[in-house]
């Protein structure tokens, strides 16, 4: 005889959560932890999409453009190479100092919160 849910299966799991995540999801401080996530990695990641896309562009279709010396034998294509490493760089740096000054403190008040919502729950999971 077969059973028709699998013993991975997600609505299964779902049912089966604690309700703590429930509260935390409703928090008005969670979907604030959201906004602000949202706030700077949705600009940043489409800044440097466009970024990337542009030098794409501007290898295949302004090759004249690309292939300008610069200094000796560094031309535009290759600053514009190293620059795409640069930014990469860049936008971490700048992710690390927001997420410390404006998603961590809200996001340590959220967890003190779940440890003692989590306490008080049915279930006692004291391990998170």
């Amino acid at each position: 005889m077969t059973s028709d849910i699998s013993p991975h299966d997600p609505h299964e799991t779902a049912s089966r959560h604690d309700p703590v995540y429930d509260q935390l999801h409703a928090a008005p401080e969670f979907a604030e932890l959201r906004r602000r996530y949202r706030g700077f990695v949705f600009p940043a990641t489409i800044a440097f999409l466009v970024w990337y896309l542009l030098y794409v562009v501007l290898s295949n279709w302004a090759g004249d453009f690309m292939s300008k010396q610069v200094v000796g034998n560094i031309n535009v294509a290759l600053v514009f190479g190293l620059l795409q490493f640069a930014t990469t760089f860049l936008i971490a740096w700048l992710y690390s100092r927001y997420s410390s000054s404006r998603l961590d403190p809200l996001a340590r008040e959220l967890d003190e919160r779940f440890v003692a919502l989590e306490g008080k729950s049915s279930r006692g999971r004291g391990n998170h």
